[in-house]
């Protein structure tokens, strides 16, 4: 008679990818699940892996196993948006099944502004929008002075928590994660002058954006905007030090 006591008290299991906060498009295609060491862990043990109590995974302990973490894949096929309860159960010569707490997951497999078309750059993003005057006659030293507004649409799987960078020329500007206000919104920005100042004068400067989610799905850069940033400005060519030091020079 197989008995039913001394069961290894089991952990509940764990991602094995380094992005804790849920699975996304890029760790479904390899997502490999945790099962940490447990009391008793013993060469022929078999361990099999359940994702929402469906059968998806097993692993028989051989010699060799060490008392180390063992990692079972789920088929991509059993995937899905949303989330997921993922248990183990254990096996071994003499005991009793004994079943882990049950781990939840979650899942998000919509990238930020839909499906790539490209490696380069996402063409389901819209530009940034700026004012019309700016883009027809550039970024004067005034509005250097001042900053510059410009808008991001709303785009394509738009979620809380959306991480925005901007690239102005060769500087990037973090912007606040998105709220659950802003979803569906545009999300207005104020280039200060210090990033307009740092990434120079330029007659083509390349202004664009790109988005990461919560769990780390990318939607890669937009279609850049150009500007041309105002070269009437002493302060775009050299620090300002500098700059006031030569004006005294060419007092003297």
């Amino acid at each position: 008679m197989t008995s039913t006591s001394n069961k290894p008290e089991l952990a509940a299991p764990t991602l094995a990818q380094s992005h804790k906060a849920g699975i996304n498009i890029t760790s479904a295609a390899h997502l490999m699940i945790e099962v940490p060491p447990y009391p008793g862990m013993d060469e022929g043990d078999l361990i099999e892996l359940f994702w929402d109590n469906c059968y998806v995974a097993s692993s028989v302990l051989g010699s060799d196993h060490d008392s180390k973490a063992v990692n079972l894949r789920v088929p991509e096929s059993f995937i899905a948006n949303g989330s997921a309860r993922v248990h183990y159960k254990v096996m071994q010569v003499g005991q009793g099944t004994a079943v882990s707490p049950a781990a939840r997951v979650q899942i998000k497999l919509d990238c930020p502004g839909g499906l790539l078309l490209c490696d380069e750059e996402n063409q389901s993003l819209a530009p940034v929008f700026i004012p019309e005057t700016i883009r027809r006659q550039g970024v004067n030293p005034n509005q250097i002075k001042r900053g510059v507004p410009l808008t991001i649409e709303p785009y394509l799987n738009m979620a809380v928590d959306d991480e925005i960078t901007l690239r102005w020329g060769d500087v990037r500007m973090d912007l606040p994660k998105l709220k659950a206000c802003d979803v569906g919104q545009p999300i207005q920005v104020w280039v200060p002058p210090a990033i307009i100042l740092e990434a120079g004068e330029d007659l083509r400067l390349e202004v664009t954006y790109c988005i990461l989610d919560r769990v780390g799905n990318n939607s890669r850069w937009a279609p850049a905007r150009t500007l041309k940033i105002g070269c009437a400005n002493p302060y775009l060519k050299v620090p300002p030090k500098e700059a006031l030091m030569a004006a005294e020079s060419r007092k003297r």
